[in-house]
């Protein structure tokens, strides 16, 4: 199975031996599986300030980073997965998270988890699919 490994600087870099995404051809379309994205500033590696809607807003522009790279955006995703270090925060989470996802959302599930990378409050990871020219492969 060929597959293509995905790095953009638009995002921060790994912070462990795993990809920020890899795409796979799957028929005439590509498949875009994308690592969780913690709210880290791609320039500085370190933790946004602010509350969880900030902190959010920094995933999701860390994610969509990571989809360009492959020519993919938010309305290519078709199922995400949200942890949260504390439910609590779910609806302010669930507010930013609907600014991107206006039509058509993908499938998801939120789980709150026990601690995240770096201590980080929300983690967001992402399957896109892509038809046609668009995607890396």
């Amino acid at each position: 199975m060929a597959r293509t490994v995905l790095r953009t600087t638009a995002a921060p870099a790994a912070i462990g031996p795993y990809s920020q995404a890899v795409s796979v051809p799957v028929g005439d379309a590509t498949m875009i599986f994308c690592s969780g994205q913690i709210p880290l500033d791609p320039g500085t590696g370190q933790l946004v300030d602010g509350d969880i809607a900030t902190q959010t807003r920094r995933v999701l522009d860390n994610l969509g980073a990571v989809l360009a790279s492959a020519g993919a955006g938010f309305d290519d995703i078709v199922k995400t997965t949200i942890f949260l270090a504390d439910l609590a925060d779910f609806a302010a989470v669930n507010a930013v998270y609907g600014e991107r996802f206006t039509a058509a959302p993908p499938a998801r599930s939120t789980v709150q988890a026990a601690r995240l990378p770096r201590d980080a409050r929300v983690e967001i990871e992402a399957i896109a699919v892509v038809t046609g020219t668009g995607g890396a492969a």
